[in-house]
């Protein structure tokens, strides 16, 4: 058991707390269950950050969205400008855990939990998405890419609370997809995954991202597949030949969910569909969210 825990109702009591040691908790779906299974004890001192409603809300800025950090997963997948702007987020928070887990978890905690199987990582990489960190002592804000350094690994101080997500508008003619290889339609951990966006112009991809999950030690892009697509028609050898770069770059390793051969076989295919879906929405064809459970079986 933690010795204290605090539930304060301003941001300025939270990073106050935080500066003297205590770790943020939210929907607590990570640090609860981590717990629970004995791999991590509670830490010392928690400070609940639930009470902050400034953190719970979605903006429109000029450059862009402001998601913030207590944006649960069931916001994402029913907000109108992620649903058409983002899908790929709505892909990814569509199939986080179970319908509780979506419920409670939040984007915040998602993206400091840091896990290289997380979900919504891959679509974030791909639109450039930004992390606004605060501490009691300031504000700065990385690439969100950037922040990850390893397996639970950040690069934000103990004192420092992700307060947003911000998103740049994407150009027109762009979309996007998350695609995750499962097994079960709930409570399940990606095998492999792949995010893709493209901006398609007069039927030529002009500007490709692609992005890995679970077969690195943090998500990264992948700018030998991204290069492959820009300049192609998208079509299938252009995706086929872009996810193989993706194959090629992975370093998976063998767990009991499978071994590092078979993530390596898989990602290359969970990337193609990815990369043709983002295709299929960027030029004005229909991919149902979340585009896993609808894409698996596909050719």
């Amino acid at each position: 058991m933690s010795a204290t825990f605090v539930a304060p109702t301003s941001l300025d009591e939270v990073l106050m707390a935080m500066a003297a040691g205590a770790r943020p908790v939210a929907g607590g779906t990570d640090l609860v269950v981590g717990a629970r299974q004995g791999k991590k004890p509670l830490p010392e001192s928690l400070v609940a950050i639930h009470l902050l409603d400034e953190l719970r809300t979605i903006t429109h800025t000029e450059t862009g969205l402001r998601i913030g950090a207590l944006v649960s997963h069931e916001q994402i997948i029913a907000d109108a400008t992620i649903l058409s702007a983002f899908p790929a987020l709505a892909d990814a928070s569509g199939i986080v855990g179970s319908h509780a887990t979506r419920a409670h978890g939040t984007l915040g905690g998602n993206v400091m939990t840091a896990s290289p199987a997380m979900d919504t990582g891959a679509p974030l990489i791909c639109f450039g998405a930004v992390a606004i960190l605060q501490s009691a002592s300031g504000t700065r804000s990385m690439l969100v890419e950037h922040l990850w350094t390893g397996p639970g690994k950040t690069l934000a101080n103990p004192d420092e609370l992700l307060v947003a997500i911000e998103l740049p508008t994407p150009m027109a003619g762009t979309s996007s997809c998350y695609v995750r290889l499962e097994y079960r339609r709930q409570m399940e951990i990606a095998i492999v995954g792949a995010g893709a966006q493209v901006t398609v112009v007069d039927g030529i991809i002009t500007d490709a991202r692609v992005a890995m999950t679970a077969v690195t030690a943090t998500i990264r892009r992948i700018a030998a597949a991204e290069q492959i697509l820009i300049g192609s028609s998208g079509n299938r050898e252009a995706a086929e030949l872009a996810a193989a770069a993706v194959g090629e770059a992975c370093t998976p390793i063998s767990d009991v969910r499978g071994s590092a051969t078979y993530r390596r076989a898989m990602v290359a295919v969970i990337a193609r569909r990815a990369i043709e879906a983002a295709f299929t929405r960027a030029t004005g064809g229909t991919v149902p969210i979340p585009a896993s459970p609808a894409l698996h079986g596909a050719s």
